[in-house]
């Protein structure tokens, strides 16, 4: 199945251009687009101050970070982490600006602007016009938001990928289409129940039952009426 990474980057501001620094990075490992509990996650020395807006956004001091690796010091593991894959994040030319510079600064590799799946793009064409905020995604498909009181990194990859598995169609694990080879004809379906989910018996009770009736002999010609 298809390999890809979530990813999600904190800085101490918006421009690397301007001397901004990487402070976190968070990477998640999907295949077939669902997370498979593989991750990447560090805090990193900046070399600089932490401005007070942008601790507002992520809740990162510059205390926080005193002693943490450097990002030359954490190039080589997370371009291991990634590999060749397709990289999905939210507002994505963001995020890889900034690592572009840092991995530029490190003598690195720099990411393959080709691999680029920005999840920003994919909600504003499905929703033209409105908010399309990893919050307010959330907010639209009911994904919980309870924990997320700042732009912790790791926490906005954990909500993104229930984002993205919207934006792409509500896929479930352990659902499969397979058609056999040279056959031609219509794909059979086969689903694995998640191991700790039970099953749920509905049976309805006389009322509905009488309810559904009721309907169905209004229905001229119902292939299901008794």
């Amino acid at each position: 199945m298809k390999r890809t990474i979530l990813f999600d980057t904190e800085t101490t501001g918006l421009d690397p251009l301007k001397g901004d620094r990487v402070i976190e990075i968070a990477a998640l490992e999907l295949v077939g687009d669902l997370p498979t509990g593989r991750n990447f996650h560090v805090l990193i020395d900046p070399e600089r101050d932490v401005p007070e807006e942008a601790s507002r956004v992520h809740g990162f001091t510059r205390a926080d970070l005193e002693g943490k690796p450097k990002f030359a010091e954490v190039a080589a593991g997370f371009l291991e982490f990634v590999g060749n894959d397709p990289l999905i994040a939210h507002n994505a030319r963001f995020d890889f600006g900034f690592l572009n510079a840092e991995l530029a600064r490190a003598k690195q590799p720099v990411l393959d602007m080709g691999r680029m799946v920005d999840t920003l793009d994919m909600a504003r064409e499905r929703f033209p016009g409105m908010p399309n905020s990893l919050d307010a995604l959330c907010r639209r498909f009911s994904i919980d938001l309870s924990e997320r009181t700042t732009h912790n990194a790791l926490l906005d990859c954990k909500l993104l990928a229930a984002v993205y598995l919207e934006l792409t169609g509500g896929r479930q694990r352990g659902l499969s289409l397979a058609v056999e080879e040279g056959g031609g004809g219509i794909a059979t379906y086969e689903y694995t129940r998640p191991a700790g989910l039970a099953g749920v018996c509905v049976k309805p009770d006389a009322a509905e039952i009488a309810a559904h009736q009721a309907f169905v002999e209004k229905l001229p010609d119902a292939l299901w009426a008794d």
